[in-house]
């Protein structure tokens, strides 16, 4: 796939799961777990509570051909986990670079599976990006860990509005430079 055209998503595959598009059926388990202030805390765009159809919405952006940006649930359906674990996204930026995000649910929390599907994904470097960047809260350094874990480079401090705090919140930035 070209970087300039994200229409098709392929599903990748990790050890214990796979990372596959979001389908229409996923809605009502990751309702449930962003409906988690714990995960909604964390992000910068989740509100809390959700609102009726936010993630149906969700799943139809993911779906559309001129979408920016691609998301995956984390499925381990086929390895005895559940079908949604979390959801991981890439962002098409400019110059061929992309914006990393993800979430686990808390039941899966401190169980790798967010740094194997950030492995996964930068092993499959679906958009050809040159850089990948993330951005973490200050106050969340378990996502730290996972974006050192996968030799993200910390960049600076920052500040992110985050929706369900109301709030603008200190963020640590990263970037990770992709091999040939």
């Amino acid at each position: 796939m070209r970087h300039e055209d994200i229409t098709i998503q392929d599903t990748i595959e990790a050890a214990r799961f796979v990372l596959r598009p979001c389908r229409k059926s996923d809605a009502g388990l990751i309702s449930m777990y962003a409906n988690d202030d714990r995960v909604a805390r964390g992000t910068r765009a989740l509100p809390h509570p959700l609102p009726p159809g936010a993630v149906e919405a969700m799943i139809d952006r993911a779906s559309q051909p001129d979408r920016t940006e691609d998301i995956w649930v984390i499925d381990g359906s086929g390895h005895g986990h559940a079908e949604a674990l979390g959801l991981i996204s890439l962002e098409k930026m400019d110059r061929h670079q992309s914006e990393v995000l993800y979430w686990i649910a808390p039941a899966f929390w401190n169980t790798g599976f967010a740094t194997e599907a950030l492995r996964a994904l930068i092993a499959a470097n679906p958009h050809q990006s040159d850089r990948i960047f993330a951005e973490v809260f200050q106050d969340n350094p378990g996502s730290a860990r996972v974006l050192t874990n996968c030799e993200f480079d910390y960049l600076g401090d920052a500040e992110a509005f985050s929706v369900s705090r109301n709030a603008t919140v200190p963020t640590w930035t990263y970037t990770r430079k992709m091999t040939g």
